[in-house]
């Protein structure tokens, strides 16, 4: 694989280190667990502040703790070039999630730093806290408090094991989620040049196509009822005829069913959508093998690019439900609503992407992003944004995540040449200073 001579090769030896320790620190004896705002999560981010300030990176942390990790540029009032991505995971999950893009920006600003290279503007590595709702309801809980867009509320909500509240572990661990309900902001479009977040992929489209590395062109929003539930009546499972019965789960059944031929019919459409039920249960207390079930809950999870298709898709639910209700003798319950607006990634970004994973010897793939990402954040806010995917087995959000390290490295110098371009660094280094 060739590298531009217009770019600094990053510390990938220094990358490997971090990942493995990474896995040290997260293990949890069957996968990766770095709970938000917790121990898992507070010591990866411990790693990451200490290995900046052994390189002599400036460090700073916002109301939310997210951590910024800055080589300075030679015009400290220049918008600053950011990378990054998040360093909390799911609930045994794997070691790359999130991870990969923080590891990625640290290999770039240590290979800059054994160079002796300043670039015009700074370059930060932000590693945010809080991008996995597993634990909170709240999405994006680090970026949105960046900007200073989280909803007071959200301090509130209670952590999904623990139950206790956002605004606890905040305190606890020294944040100031007072700040965070007044709107205080780290970060202002303005003072962002561009945000680029390098993550793996989380499905398997990079895999089927044989390509290492893919250029996302848009990131998808969702509309997500967390904790809906079908009410019915229990009745004996011998004692009452069919005709006599409001059975939840057949009423679950019939809904999931009729949703599988909506969205079946919106994608021959041409709409652009996925729908979850990730969660289904019944009332283990109430629930028996000779009841029918009285009551059933369930999750529902939308995720499209168009909003448009988001709206169409609710009221296609709804609409559902109401037959639903008349046809089994049930009733829906909906509860709290969560969602996040759809992206879409900078043009000229994405072709810098693209032209760099060509110069580094890489033919890239082109794709929309299911998952959510912190990029979604910075590009609703106006920040020019992109993403790069590397190819990952197994899918995520599993203790199999399985992203070779050439396809990191690859992806890795990729971000390089399009961090320096954007930060001053060129051929001969016209607008880089050596210290």
């Amino acid at each position: 694989m060739t590298l531009s001579p217009t770019m600094i090769e990053p510390d990938l030896a220094l990358a490997e280190k971090l990942f493995a320790r990474l896995h040290e620190l997260s293990f949890d004896g069957v996968g990766i667990t770095r709970d938000t705002y917790g121990e898992g999560e507070q010591r990866a981010h411990d790693l990451m502040a200490d290995t900046a300030a052994e390189l002599g990176l400036e460090l700073r942390r916002d109301a939310a703790l997210n951590l910024y990790i800055t080589l300075p540029g030679a015009d400290r009032g220049a918008p600053a070039v950011m990378t990054g991505s998040h360093l909390d995971s799911v609930p045994r999950g794997g070691n790359y999630d999130g991870a990969a893009g923080v590891v990625a920006g640290m290999a770039v600003l240590a290979g800059l730093v054994k160079a002796r290279i300043q670039p015009e503007r700074d370059m930060t590595v932000l590693a945010t806290r809080a991008e996995e709702s597993a634990w909170f309801p709240v999405s994006y809980i680090g970026s949105k408090s960046a900007f200073g867009m989280l909803a007071p509320d959200a301090l509130s909500v209670r952590r999904a094991d623990s139950q206790r509240t956002l605004r606890e572990y905040l305190n606890d661990l020294g944040g100031r989620p007072d700040a965070l309900a007044t709107g205080e902001a780290a970060l202002t479009p303005k003072s962002i040049d561009c945000f680029v977040e390098l993550h793996i992929e989380q499905g398997p489209v990079l895999v089927g196509e044989g390509r290492a590395l893919g250029v996302v062109t848009g990131i998808c929003g969702s509309h997500r009822y967390r904790a809906a539930q079908i009410l019915g009546r229990y009745a004996h499972s011998g004692a009452t005829p069919r005709m006599h019965r409001q059975d939840s789960v057949v009423g679950l059944a019939v809904f999931v069913e009729r949703l599988q031929h909506v969205w079946r019919d919106m994608e021959a459409q041409g709409h652009e959508l996925t729908l979850t039920f990730g969660q289904v249960n019944t009332d283990i207390q109430q629930a028996d093998f000779s009841k029918v079930p009285g009551q059933v809950s369930f999750s529902i999870d939308i995720r499209s690019r168009d909003p448009e298709t988001l709206r169409h898709m609710d009221q296609m639910i709804l609409q559902v439900a109401k037959d639903v209700e008349v046809t089994h003798g049930v009733r829906f319950e909906w509860g709290p609503i969560s969602g996040s607006q759809p992206a879409v990634m900078d043009d000229r970004l994405q072709q810098a992407l693209w032209d760099a994973a060509l110069e580094v010897g890489v033919q890239p793939h082109r794709m929309p992003s299911g998952a959510g990402h912190d990029a979604s954040i910075f590009a609703n806010q106006g920040v020019p944004t992109a993403m790069l995917f590397v190819r990952n087995e197994h899918g995520s959000h599993n203790p199999e995540e399985a992203m070779g390290m050439a396809d990191f490295a690859a992806a890795t110098r990729v971000l390089a040449h399009v961090l320096e371009t954007r930060a001053g660094i060129g051929t001969g280094w016209p607008s880089a200073v050596t210290h």
